[in-house]
């Protein structure tokens, strides 16, 4: 399985990583445990602006059988139930919310060496069916994914990607937005010891003939520190600065600028992680 193709969600990932992965410019705090049985129990904060949200997830694992259940400030409960390989090759997710009885929702992903299929149907009267694929191999694959909502008898989604992947770089173009948007990304990790990457994201849209690029660049400055950039043609940059003070826990501090607002006073956000 290996060697086949990522799923077509997965296609120019390490692009999106790099852009978008542990920016936060709220106030965030995450406490995760885990035992030897197998439960694991996960707490989140998040205090944004005067609102203050959070979240207490458990999950545990047996075999090729995992629960996940998350209850969050608004006591909405979200479960999640995952079984490995009911057919080789295979991963089942039924999942739903409670008290929205119409959420319930059936994924099923399947990996071949040459394909990898991911299916989602939801479970009430008038589902939405998706269905997404990506065939090749580990270094080149090509793949779409389409969304049909049986209640309006409409798409609501159908897109298409290739990429070209080696262990250093990575290259994908994407024709989105029901083929009104073009998106190009690629990704490089700088030689010789690999402490420094860089990406770039370019959009182009049909419809009103619009040009707009992300580029952004992430560096090591030692085994437990590392800092992100990022720029857009919109005019605003962002950094960012992590550590992990101690293992798996990472103190993360970032910022944003507005260049076209100056007037507009600069994002900042703080995220604690703690994993004991």
């Amino acid at each position: 399985m290996g060697n086949g193709p990522a799923p077509f969600s997965d296609i120019g990932k390490r692009t999106k990583d790099l852009l978008t992965k542990d920016y936060n410019f709220d106030h965030k705090f995450t406490l995760s445990m885990l035992s030897s049985t197998g439960l694991g129990l996960t707490t989140t904060g998040l205090k944004r602006d005067q609102i203050f949200v959070g979240d207490i997830n458990t999950l545990y694992k047996s075999g090729n059988t995992a629960v996940d259940v998350k209850v969050d400030t608004y006591s909405n409960v979200s479960t999640k139930v995952t079984v490995n390989d009911i057919l080789p090759g295979t991963r089942t997710v039924f999942s739903f919310k409670i008290p929205d009885h119409k959420s319930g929702k059936l994924d099923v992903q399947y990996l071949h060496h040459h394909a990898a299929i991911d299916s989602s149907i939801g479970l009430n009267p008038t589902p939405l069916l998706e269905l997404s694929a990506a065939i090749g191999s580990k270094d080149l694959s090509l793949g779409g994914e389409v969304g049909f909502d049986t209640a309006s008898a409409s798409f609501t989604k159908y897109n298409a990607g290739i990429s070209f992947n080696k262990p250093d770089f990575s290259a994908a173009l994407f024709l989105t937005d029901k083929g009104q948007t073009l998106k190009a990304s690629y990704f490089h990790s700088l030689k010789p010891h690999d402490e420094t990457t860089v990406a770039a994201e370019m959009t182009h849209r049909f419809s009103t003939y619009e040009n707009s690029f992300t580029i952004g660049s992430s560096h090591k400055v030692d085994p437990y520190t590392m800092i992100k950039t990022r720029f857009s043609d919109n005019g605003k940059v962002a950094t960012l600065c992590q550590r992990e003070w101690r293992p798996k826990s990472l103190i993360t501090i970032s910022a944003e600028y507005d260049t076209k607002a100056i007037n507009a006073a600069s994002k900042f956000g703080v995220a604690l992680a703690l994993k004991p």
